[in-house]
Order: structure tokens, then C-alpha cells, then sequence
């Protein structure tokens, strides 16, 4: 019940994180964060399992930072006082954004600092000298600070967070994060986040925690289906890129969708197959500098764009994984071509289905079927955060059966009703679109991809290193550098880019171009009151002012006389 619920008020905190709570709109915390915030506050160590979605960086953040505010009040030596591991340099930044938010009224009490990019470690060295209060950093990257000396905690560390603890082994940090633990001091408070308990993360416990309180929120990892919506709908190769174009072409997709792929290539492939017929959208894969990637994220968060197209590639952290089979190019985890130029340039620490705050993702779509339920759980877990509504739809090839009956199976609650259900969609309605889609995907060939892919990294390089010092100095223009232009090294066929009205289903002629069918009933409308054939409006103009009766034009502009005599 409301009522019972603790509100950031009772908790004891400080009133300049109080005020800040409230400048981003937190009336009042969400059950990770009553729960968590408390116990933290009296020093426990905490293990916590709470969906994608519900708060958890809110959740450590705070207590965080009262327990540095409560320190500064005897000791001002300035020193780093947390230390917050991350798996992805996406996850980093959004880390130290949120705490820079709610220490929006201390920021001269406490500074936080952002090391997981892939600056030189000399470039970072004088921040860190700075000794921030909270660092925040993937494990390699705090391990290389710590082996130059950069970076000291033995003496002064009090609290260690693990975000997205599940992901930190499966990203191959596990042997950094041991060679890690041997810089911090014996005692010190842990605090393990994640959206599910793997047996990974039970090794991170007897590694960290100590006598920890372990809270496992929401028993579903998702929301239930008042909130969040779950399709799937069988779909071989074809009808995939036959779907994804009448989903977004028709607009039956409303609002900003994450579309999900199995590999670097399918990105390239569907963004020019969709350039075919004009639908802009963002690619966003490990190939991609940093700089980019967080700078996508952020344009799209606040509106910019409404289609990601995005890899989710679990496999960059085993590099012994098989790679795909021709037929199942869609689900392969890895690229085909491992020669080509980029393999190489592949970040390990990349992760945009993982943790990373996509605001307001009304659908995720996936294209290919991820390869395990929890890459289905973070994928899926980009929409219906917090409390607004999301829809996900998968689409499933015959070889992706046997995944989907698994995500089926491990969805089924306790009324034995799964809660990814089947999608009705009738096929033959729009198979009226096929030949064009046909026409369009003979266009994205093998050399187009690759073609785009190098355009694509070499101008993303540029965006990214050569202009970075000069958007330092004029921030504003950074907004007017967008991600979804063109890249159309396939031939572009024009007339792909409109929708003859013919071969709009009837079902959905009133949806698709609404204010058309509102011009259609005006003339109905029309033809009733008159009683018959309504003339074009320039048969009724007077004789001697119709130009195909008199050859005279009279809308002539620059002439004295306005009138011309043939």
C-alpha cells in the first residue's frame, strides 16, 4: 500500500540530495530503492536481483553518496572513497551522469570521475591525481590505473559497487576483477547489482560480500503484461525484412523502437534494405568509436531519432565460440567474415542491450532471436521502464524454434500462461508489398554492406577524434551532428520511397494515411449535397481567366503588366 511505503524523506538523507531526488521528479523511490537505501544506509552489504528498469543505479547511488557526505563532516582529507565497477563504457557514463545529477547542490563535496573510456592512461592520470571521491570504471580499465600507480585505494576505500553483475564474467573480466581485489583494502562495504542471479554472480558474492542482505525484487525479471506487451511471430528470412518494412513504412509501429540483430553485417544490411524506402535509422555496434555510441544514445534519448538498429553481441567475450551456419546468419553471434577490416576493431567492452538507459523505448523489435533468455531478458528490458507501457516483438525463423520454446518455457508464470504469446498477423494482407521488397533487397548486396560498413566506421572515426576538440569549444553544433543520414552505397531505386495506395490493405487504408481518408470522405461528402460529378476548382473560373481556354497566364511574377499574350 501506498501509505506504508517509505518515502526519500524518512530515510535520513542529506537535504541537498533531497532537493536534488526532487529536481528529477522523484516523488518517491521504487521498491529496489525503499529496500535497498536502508540497509546500505547501516553499513550492510547488499546482493541485489531487481528487473531491468527499476532503479538500481538510484539504489547504490545514493546511499553512496550520504555515506560521503557523512564522512566529509570529520574528515576533509580529500581521498577516493568509492569505487564503482561497470561492464561497458556505455553503462560508465551513465553511471557518473546520474550521480553528477544528484549531486547537482555538493558537487564541491563530492566529484566523480568517468575512466572507462579508452583515453590514454597519461591523459586520465591528472584526474585521477585530483583523487575524485567516486570512480567509475570497467575492471581493466581500474586495474591498468592501479598497476601505474595512478589510482591508490588500500587505504581509503569504503564502499565497492558491481553494476550488472551478471555481465562482468561473461564480458572476461574475471581476471581482472580478482587481480583487482588485491588493491583494496580488508574492509570496506560491497553492493552487487544485477538483473538476474547467475552463477557467476554467486562466485562474485563469496568474492565481495560479507554476510550480505540479499534482496531478490520482483520475481518476474520483466513487467507483467498490463505493462509490457510480448509478441512473437514466425517469419523466415524474407517475410523478416518483409515485416520490419510494412511495420514501419504503414507507421503500425508507433513511437521509438530498438530493432535487435545478431551481427555488425545484418545492421548494415537492414539499414540500407530501409533506406530503400526512405525510413532513416541509427546503427549502433561494438565497431563504432565511444565517443559515437554514447552520443547516438544521447540524441535518441532526447528525440532526435526514432529507429536503433543494434547488435547484441554476446560472443565478443568467447572468442571460441563456433560462428554461424549460412542458414543461421540472422542468430550468429559472430561475424561470417572474420578478415574483413573491423573485425579487429571490435570493442570487447560494448553492450547496448546491457544496462545502458534508453529513455522511453516504446517497442523492441527483435529482428534475429537472441541466443540465451537472459540476452532476451536485457534486450527486452529496454521498454516498459519504470512505469511506462512497451511492446516486444520477435521474429522466429524455423532454426530459432527451439530458442523461442525455451524463453516460452522460462516466461510461463504460475497459471501456467506464457507471457510471450503468439502474434497474429495476416500475412497475405500485405503481400502486395513483396515485389518490393524483393526489388529493394536485390540492391543491398554483399558489397553494398561492406561498402557501408567502412563509410560508416571511417565517418563515425571522424565525428568522433577530429572534431572532438573543436565540439569542446562549441558544444551546440554537437546537436546538429545526426547518425541516421544515408549512407546509400546500394542503388536507390525512387519510387520505392512512397506507398501507391493500392496496395494498402483496406483494413488499414484509414490508419496508414489517415487525413487521406479524410479527403476521400470530404468529397463523398461533396458529391451527396451536390448530386453529382464534383469539376475541378479551375472549371468554374470565369471564361477569359482559364488558361487552357484564353493562353493567357495571369500569375505572373516581376511583371509590371502581369499579363502575357501568346
Amino acid at each position: 500500500m501506498a501509505a506504508d511505503r517509505l518515502m526519500f524523506h524518512e530515510m535520513g538523507l542529506d537535504d541537498r540530495l533531497l532537493k536534488a531526488v526532487a529536481d528529477l521528479g522523484w516523488s518517491q523511490p521504487t521498491l529496489i530503492q525503499e529496500k535497498a537505501i536502508p540497509l546500505a544506509l547501516e553499513g550492510k552489504d547488499l546482493l541485489a536481483r531487481a528487473r531491468t528498469g527499476s532503479g538500481k543505479t538510484a539504489a547504490y547511488a545514493v546511499p553512496v553518496i550520504q555515506r560521503i557526505l557523512n564522512s566529509k563532516q570529520t574528515v576533509r582529507e580529500q581521498d577516493v572513497r568509492a569505487l564503482i565497477l561497470v561492464p561497458t563504457k556505455e553503462l560508465g557514463q551513465q553511471v557518473q551522469t546520474m550521480i553528477r545529477q544528484l549531486t547537482a547542490y555538493c558537487l564541491r563535496d563530492v566529484r566523480v570521475a568517468d575512466i572507462s573510456s579508452k583515453a590514454d592512461l597519461s591523459a586520465q592520470r591528472p584526474i585521477l591525481m585530483e583523487k575524485p571521491d567516486v570512480v567509475v570504471g570497467t575492471p581493466s580499465r581500474v586495474l591498468a590505473h592501479l598497476n601505474a600507480q595512478n589510482l591508490i585505494l588500500h587505504s581509503s576505500l569504503e564502499t565497492l559497487v558491481v553494476d550488472e553483475a551478471d555481465l562482468l564474467f561473461s564480458f572476461g573480466f574475471e581476471a581482472d576483477l580478482k587481480n583487482l581485489l588485491c588493491h583494496l583494502p580488508k574492509i570496506y562495504q560491497s553492493f552487487l547489482m544485477s538483473a538476474t542471479l547467475t552463477e557467476d554472480v554467486q562466485a562474485l558474492k563469496e568474492l565481495l560480500l560479507h554476510n550480505p542482505v540479499i534482496l531478490k525484487l520482483q520475481g518476474s525479471q520483466l513487467p507483467d503484461s498490463n505493462q509490457l506487451q510480448q509478441y512473437s511471430i514466425k517469419c523466415e528470412e524474407e517475410d523478416k525484412f518483409l515485416l520490419i518494412y510494412t511495420l514501419l513504412k504503414l507507421r503500425l509501429v508507433q513511437g521509438k523502437t530498438l530493432v535487435f540483430v545478431g551481427a555488425v553485417d545484418r545492421c548494415y544490411r537492414l539499414k540500407l534494405f530501409l533506406e530503400q524506402f526512405s525510413i532513416p535509422a541509427c546503427v549502433l555496434n561494438s565497431e563504432l568509436p565511444v565517443h559515437s555510441r554514447c552520443h547516438i544514445i544521447t540524441q535518441f534519448n532526447q528525440g532526435f531519432y526514432d529507429y536503433i538498429i543494434a547488435t547484441d553481441e554476446q560472443s565478443l567475450a568467447d572468442p571460441t565460440a563456433a560462428p554461424p551456419t549460412p542458414t543461421t546468419a540472422g542468430k550468429g553471434k559472430k561475424k561470417k567474415k572474420t578478415g574483413e577490416k573491423g573485425g579487429k576493431g571490435k570493442d570487447k567492452e560494448y553492450g547496448v542491450s546491457r544496462g545502458v538507459d534508453f529513455q522511453n523505448v516504446a517497442n523492441v523489435i527483435n529482428f534475429d532471436f537472441p541466443t540465451t533468455f537472459e540476452s532476451y531478458i536485457h534486450r527486452v528490458g529496454r521498454t516498459a521502464r519504470a512505469d511506462n507501457p512497451g511492446t516486444a516483438l520477435s521474429f522466429i525463423s524455423h532454426t530459432e524454434l527451439d530458442l523461442l520454446s525455451e524463453v516460452e518455457e522460462a516466461l510461463t508464470g504460475e497459471n501456467a500462461v506464457s507471457a510471450l504469446k503468439p502474434y497474429e498477423f495476416k500475412m497475405e494482407e500485405i503481400e502486395g508489398f513483396r515485389y518490393r521488397c524483393r526489388d529493394a533487397m536485390r540492391s543491398v548486396t554483399k558489397q553494398s554492406v561492406r561498402e557501408a560498413r567502412l563509410k560508416e566506421i571511417k565517418q563515425e572515426l571522424l565525428n568522433s577524434e577530429k572534431l572532438k576538440t573543436y565540439f569542446e569549444d562549441n558544444p551546440r553544433d554537437l546537436q546538429l551532428l545526426r547518425h541516421d543520414k544515408d549512407l546509400h552505397p546500394a542503388v536507390v531505386k525512387p519510387h520505392l520511397k512512397n506507398v501507391p495506395e493500392y496496395l494498402i490493405p483496406e483494413t488499414l487504408k484509414g490508419t496508414v494515411n489517415p487525413l487521406l481518408s479524410r479527403r476521400r470522405k470530404k468529397r463523398k461528402d461533396k458529391l451527396k449535397s451536390e448530386g453529382g460529378v464534383v469539376k475541378p476548382s479551375f472549371k468554374k473560373n470565369i471564361q477569359g481567366k482559364n488558361p487552357l481556354k484564353s493562353f493567357r497566364y495571369t500569375g505572373g511574377r516581376n511583371r509590371k503588366g502581369k499579363t502575357g499574350q501568346l
